[in-house]
């Protein structure tokens, strides 16, 4: 079968998976217009993953048929567009330009090959490692990424690798998803890390779990740890780059700083600037500034010294498609749980999992948790709409409070890979040009299940140990 026929058979499975649900009796519990806005929704993923779409054409027809059908008013399906998070992604794809396009990010990328470079596996490392320890001055998993983006840009165009052409695979791919997947285990390790770590510990509150900043890290940090120590082996292996061994990578980078010589004017507006943001960044719930205002203002200053010009920002085309996607994804999604559809999914699996051992149910509340994290494009949203439903759950049917409520809290940010849009912090990876659709999905699936099945296998004994 041609590439058209198999793109056309996929394009009619996606109609009629999306047809089968809108026109299914509506489940009791349910409103017309949750059932419904689910069929659009579930559609909309599963032709992704079919590749009968980019992620880009199945947003964009499914906000119109949400629209056209009465799904959901125009304002509701439009919200994303004006929330303050994705600005937030669209920026830092700007300010991360601004890093590489000045020499910046180059100089940065020599600096660290000369410690790590010796071999791609070490860079890997190096990602992870610089990651987990700027992790707990940021409450943003999201702001996190535009630090950490910037690196990791240079070090794949260092090498030679350049998104979008045939030397993607080089370094680039391999060091993108690295730069991907640490953000599931940093935000995990610290509860400062995420946005959803205080929210969900809060919740927990009325439900009988106690949350503290050490209590968090001891729960997390042996999984955590493991899953650090294997995770960039893994992708290594399962998704190698071109380029392994670099011996003397080392040497040359050091001869590349030589020769690139004190900064340029442009580098040290850049430098003064981006540390000036990580800062705000950082104290950003002390001093209660507003995260996407940060970037908005580095943004403005790199464009009034000249750093980058119109010309550079209409040159990244990605940064719209991404804007354009995520936005609508995440007004769907944040919908599905107003009108109550999380909620109902979480009640029915409380029916179904009565009688069971409390460790059984343990378990599969784990798995469910994280496995319905496809219908969400938010961690902190799915913090909102499911924690306290699952912990509830899960106390009612005998499992303990602690070693459940913080493997939820550990598993919300473990599952972060699951899909591109599984967390806001993907969206300058995903938008990278590196990594195609396809790669994303298997290899966040594959970063999934070895995350979970730490948490399960190496977690939950250490959970009912330092929780007892």
């Amino acid at each position: 079968m041609s590439a058209v026929a198999k793109a056309w058979v996929s394009r009619g499975a996606t109609i009629a998976l999306g047809a089968v649900i809108w026109l299914w009796p509506v489940p009791e519990g349910l409103t017309a217009p949750a059932w419904r806005l689910f069929a659009i929704f579930a559609a909309t993923i599963f032709s992704v993953i079919v590749g009968a779409f980019p992620i880009l054409t199945a947003s964009v027809l499914a906000v119109a048929v949400c629209v056209l059908s009465r799904v959901l008013p125009p304002a509701k399906a439009y919200a994303g567009f004006a929330n303050g998070t994705i600005l937030l992604i669209v920026v830092a794809f700007l300010v991360a330009r601004a890093i590489v396009k000045c020499g910046l990010g180059q100089r940065l990328g020599h600096l660290v090959v000369t410690l790590f470079g010796k071999s791609t596996l070490g860079l890997g490392y190096s990602v992870f490692v610089l990651d987990a320890a700027i992790a707990p001055a940021f409450p943003s998993d999201t702001a996190r990424s535009g630090v950490l983006y910037p690196l990791v840009l240079s070090l794949a165009e260092g090498s030679g690798s350049k998104p979008d052409d045939a030397t993607r695979k080089k370094t680039g791919a391999y060091l993108m998803f690295c730069g991907m997947a640490t953000l599931s285990l940093s935000s995990a390790l610290w509860l400062t890390a995420m946005a959803g770590n205080p929210l969900g510990a809060e919740i927990g509150k009325s439900l009988g779990l106690t949350v503290s900043f050490g209590s968090w890290l001891a729960a997390s940090i042996l999984p955590t740890l493991v899953c650090l120590a294997i995770l960039p082996y893994l992708i290594y292996k399962v998704f190698p780059p071109e380029l392994k061994a670099t011996p003397e990578a080392p040497a040359a980078a050091r001869k590349a700083l030589k020769a690139m010589g004190p900064l340029s004017a442009h580098e040290k507006i850049v430098a003064v600037t981006f540390v000036g943001m990580v800062t705000l960044w950082a104290l950003a719930g002390t001093l209660h500034v507003d995260l996407t205002a940060v970037a908005f203002l580095g943004l403005g200053i790199f464009l009034a010294a000249g750093v980058l010009t119109l010309k550079d920002i209409g040159q990244q085309g990605d940064v719209l498609a991404t804007f354009i996607w995520f936005a609508i994804l995440f007004a769907i999604s944040g919908e599905l749980n107003t009108l109550g559809f999380m909620g109902w999914i979480g009640q029915r699996l409380a029916g179904a999992l009565g009688g069971l051992p409390w460790l059984a149910v343990y378990v599969l509340l784990v798995l469910a948790y994280v496995l319905i994290h496809y219908l969400f494009v938010s961690q902190t949203a799915h913090v909102l709409a499911l924690f306290g439903v699952f912990l509830g759950v899960g106390v009612q049917l005998g499992v303990p409070v602690a070693p459940l409520g913080f493997a939820l809290l550990i598993s919300t940010s473990y599952l972060s890979t699951l899909t591109p849009q599984a967390s806001s912090a993907n969206l300058l990876v995903v938008g990278s040009g590196y990594l195609t659709q396809g790669e994303l999905y298997k290899l966040g699936t594959i970063t999934t299940v070895f995350n979970i099945l730490v948490m399960l296998l190496v977690g939950t004994p250490w959970l009912l140990f330092v929780t007892r």
